[in-house]
């Protein structure tokens, strides 16, 4: 079993690898077996609910893909607790057609054998829908 610290460094390092644009680096630290749940209803916000690692992989792509920068992720509070990291997390990043993301998250990450292996993640989906999505 992983210490609380290993399980907070854990986390940190997938807000890292995201911040430093290294999505690959950032999957890695996902269990093969992972499933990322975003707020929202499905049929009315895509890429919501529950997904796998693979489907979520492809959202975090489609996502850097529109970026110009890709998506500055910074960390502002943690807090773990046996097998679980939730976090504070805030957002920043210009789109390629000039729009700014910009948002808060509160997140909740299980870890399981050193690896993230479910991930819970509430943010403001208003903002999601107006900045990717409104045309």
């Amino acid at each position: 079993m992983n210490s609380l610290q290993d399980n907070k460094q854990l986390a940190a390092s997938f807000f890292a690898r995201f911040d430093a644009n290294d999505i690959d680096g950032a999957l890695a630290t996902l269990a093969d077996d992972a499933t990322w749940w975003l707020a929202g209803k499905p049929d009315q916000l895509p890429g919501t609910g529950t997904l796998s690692k693979e489907q979520i992989a492809r959202v975090f792509r489609r996502m850097t893909a529109q970026l110009e920068d890709g998506l500055r992720m910074r960390v502002k509070h943690m807090v773990a607790e046996g097998d679980t990291v939730a976090l504070e997390v805030q957002s920043h990043g210009t789109l390629k057609n000039g729009r700014v993301y910009d948002n808060e998250y509160h997140t909740v990450m299980r870890v399981r054998d050193g690896r993230i292996c479910e991930v819970r993640e509430y943010y403001d989906s208003l903002h999601v829908f107006h900045v990717w999505y409104q045309r």
